[in-house]
């Protein structure tokens, strides 16, 4: 992008957008989804129709929307994206479903905070691709019924419990994305460094990769920040010395921890065997309680740092065991 004939360099989003995979061959890991869409996308082209409607689910980060942004190029249609707290009132849900060309994809985010109003709205738009509009209030209120061209509806959440059963129904497709492993995440920071013109060795790319919570997001966000350091040290390239000294400066340990991380476990290890609920472990963080849950929790817990019980929040023996190795290590350290 080029502003009164001066280069500006692209911003950050523009960035996490130029890495994002536009083809299914180009997806990096969830083999079993891709290999699932892809047959999908397949038999909905060869019969003529709009793929059926996809609920993607699994932690931030996964690559929920690159995904439908993938079925909508896969399938050679338009994408539209909202969220669900954006769609307030039925009358925002038929401002979108109207704009909508015949197959094209309608993304919405977040959907299960779609207000109960919308969400059985959307029920027969979903089935029918019928609405029901409603005019005037009180007495002079008519219902005026309207055809919307056939869609497909990919949805995408965190927190598929809080879906309704019968709006659950309705999805045809049904895809969960679990967290990388390693040598997926390796590929993925490989990837993004050499879309960024980042030289970058196999061993720092393995150090971001086992560092990066299962989540393409956090990998790409480290290749990135790494640049940065890159650049601004004179560096040639990124060695696994310069990626160590890079993510400590964010804050990231060896055990790919970072400060609020370890702030929770020592909040769990103070309350021993008592154990901690959720509100409480939230205003000790200063955090509100869902970010507790959905950002935090899910890393400690697959990584068996902690778990919860009928009595609360607990440190696990692992976790005991890494916050007396971090003490120790502390302790052994001598002063600078």
């Amino acid at each position: 992008m080029a502003r009164d004939g001066v280069a500006v360099p692209p911003s950050e989003p523009q960035l996490d957008l130029a890495l994002r995979p536009r083809r299914l061959d180009d997806f990096v890991g969830q083999r079993g989804v891709v290999l699932n869409l892809r047959t999908a996308i397949d038999a909905a082209r060869m019969r003529g129709e709009a793929l059926d409607h996809l609920l993607l689910s699994g932690l931030p980060g996964l690559g929920k929307t690159t995904l439908a942004e993938i079925v909508a190029a896969e399938s050679g249609v338009g994408f539209h994206a909202s969220s669900g707290p954006a769609i307030e009132r039925p009358a925002d849900l038929v401002g979108l479903l109207t704009a909508l060309q015949p197959r094209d994809v309608l993304f919405i985010d977040e959907i299960h905070r779609l207000p109960r109003a919308v969400e059985e709205y959307l029920y027969s738009a979903m089935e029918d691709f019928s609405l029901v509009i409603m005019l005037d209030k009180g007495m002079n209120a008519r219902s005026v019924p309207m055809q919307v061209n056939p869609f497909t509806l990919v949805g995408a959440t965190t927190r598929e419990g809080l879906l309704t059963d019968p709006f659950r129904a309705r999805f045809g497709l049904h895809e969960k994305l679990e967290p990388y492993d390693t040598q997926d995440l390796r590929v993925v920071a490989a990837r993004s460094a050499r879309l960024l013109k980042l030289p970058m060795d196999d061993g720092a790319a393995e150090m971001l990769a086992q560092r990066a919570r299962g989540t393409p997001r956090i990998v790409n966000r480290f290749v990135r920040r790494v640049r940065d350091f890159v650049q601004t040290s004179g560096a040639t390239h990124a060695d696994e010395a310069l990626t160590a000294t890079a993510l400590a400066r964010l804050g990231l340990d060896e055990s790919g921890l970072l400060l609020h991380d370890r702030k929770l476990l020592t909040l769990l290890q103070r309350a021993g065997s008592i154990g901690m609920g959720l509100k409480s472990l939230a205003v000790g963080l200063g955090e509100d309680e869902r970010t507790v849950e959905d950002v935090y929790e899910p890393f400690l817990i697959r990584e068996g740092y902690m778990t919860r019980t009928p009595r609360g929040r607990m440190l696990t023996a692992r976790g005991t065991e890494l916050l007396g190795n971090s003490q120790t290590e502390n302790r052994l350290t001598p002063d600078c």
